[in-house]
C-alpha cells in the first residue's frame, strides 16, 4: 500500500479508526499503523483518544477503538 493511497482516503473521510482504513483499503491494520505513525510524525495525521468501554468487558475490537484524524494545515 502507498502512503498516498492512505493520506487520500484519510483526508476524505477526515477521520476514521484503524479498522475503518484496514476495510475500506483491504490492508492489515499493523501495515496500516505503521504508515500512521509516518504521517504523524510528519505532522499530516493525529491519533484521537477513542471511546471507552465503561464496562472493562474488553470485547471491543481495539482497531474500532483506535482512531485518526487528518489535520488541515492551521488547525
Amino acid at each position: 500500500m502507498i502512503l498516498s493511497r492512505l493520506s487520500d482516503y484519510l483526508r476524505q473521510q477526515r477521520r476514521a479508526s484503524v479498522a475503518d482504513l484496514a476495510l475500506g483499503l483491504d490492508a492489515s491494520p499493523d501495515a496500516l499503523r505503521a504508515m500512521l505513525g509516518t504521517l504523524q510524525r510528519k505532522g499530516r495525521v493525529r491519533r484521537l483518544d477513542g471511546p471507552r468501554c465503561a464496562s472493562g468487558c474488553c470485547k471491543c475490537d481495539p482497531a474500532s477503538l483506535e482512531l485518526y484524524e487528518w489535520v488541515t494545515p492551521g488547525s
